[in-house]
C-alpha cells in the first residue's frame, strides 16, 4: 500500500488544548512612565501600581 492509498497517514500528536495563549508583559515596560497605569475594564477604572518595594497594587 502506498502513502496516497493509506487512508491514515502518519500524523504527529497534537498538543492538548490549553485554551488562548497569554501576554505576556515586562514590568519596567509597564511602569516605564510612572510608579502607576490605569486598565480600563468594561465600564470600570483600575490602577495598577508598582510600590517602592517592588509590590504590585491592584485597585478599582
Amino acid at each position: 500500500m502506498t502513502e496516497a492509498e493509506d487512508p491514515l497517514p502518519f500524523r504527529p500528536p497534537r498538543p492538548p488544548d490549553r485554551g488562548p495563549r497569554r501576554r505576556s508583559l515586562d514590568a519596567e515596560v509597564l511602569f516605564r512612565d510612572g510608579p502607576e497605569v490605569e486598565i480600563h475594564h468594561k465600564e470600570e477604572v483600575y490602577r495598577l501600581r508598582l510600590t517602592r518595594g517592588g509590590k504590585l497594587i491592584l485597585t478599582k
